[in-house]
């Protein structure tokens, strides 16, 4: 039975890797319970300008939970971090994804900001890595992961975060896989990818593959996000709710 709370859901980033329509890359801002801080789906590089401009404090969130290692994904960790280093943070910060995620953002650390990856903080870093299928309980959201399609050096995960009784499931980015059936069952929003119309790129969903599945998807609400240029310029009559930056859902 679901509890009474809800969970307020902020797009501070909604778009591709590349900026289309002047949106910023992915990040998903999720508040629960007052008494619990936020915490992050996805972490672009541009996270940390996105998050601001929609007057939300870096400084609060207690966890990321990374899709997969992509820079339009992951690429705003190395200064999330840091930012709570100049600002004298001292509550932990939590960082869940895929294998891999330890090293790779170390090594983006490194290739960034020379020698911060083993610089000594007021506030630990705690890395957890999500094995596919296992659930992992953190800042108070228990999260799980399904192995998709979609090449990033790592393993890509969708995901679906339990929290203040509310459900919140996420595609990341993928080639359609059956596994979305189980990431999105259920769930009170469904956050997917819709990167074409109908075009297909490789490792990519489409709105065509959310059309042509939509029977199998019980998320209560779906809303698309990481869309292309060309997506955006013929999103409108596409039979879904979208995200654009700034956008804030209460679920």
């Amino acid at each position: 039975m679901k509890g009474s709370g809800a969970v307020t859901v902020t797009f501070a980033g909604s778009g591709d890797a590349f900026g289309s329509g002047g949106r910023f890359q992915a990040c998903v801002h999720l508040r629960g319970d007052r008494l619990r801080p936020p915490v992050l789906l996805d972490c672009g590089a541009t996270s940390l300008t996105a998050l601001r401009r929609c007057g939300l404090d870096p400084g609060e969130i207690a966890a990321v939970f990374v899709s997969h290692l992509h820079g339009d994904h992951f690429g705003g960790l190395p200064f999330l971090i840091l930012d709570g280093q100049f600002s004298r943070r001292t509550a932990p910060l939590a960082i869940a994804g895929p294998a891999g995620t330890a090293a790779r953002l170390r090594d983006a650390m490194e290739c960034l900001f020379p020698g911060s990856s083993g610089v000594a903080r007021r506030f630990p870093v705690e890395i957890t890595e999500i094995r596919p299928g296992k659930r992992v309980l953190l800042a108070g959201a228990g999260v799980t992961g399904w192995e998709v399609s979609h090449p990033s050096g790592a393993p890509a995960l969708a995901l679906r975060v339990a929290m203040s009784g509310r459900v919140i499931a996420y595609t990341g980015d993928t080639a359609w896989a059956d596994a979305l059936y189980q990431v999105a069952e259920g769930a009170d929003l469904l956050i997917a990818e819709a990167y074409q119309r109908d075009r297909n790129v490789p490792h990519h969903l489409r709105l065509a593959d959310l059309d042509a599945h939509r029977g199998g998807l019980t998320a209560r609400r779906i809303v698309l996000t990481h869309m292309s240029a060309a997506m955006l310029r013929n999103a409108a009559g596409c039979g879904y709710e979208t995200a654009s930056d700034g956008l804030v859902l209460h679920i």
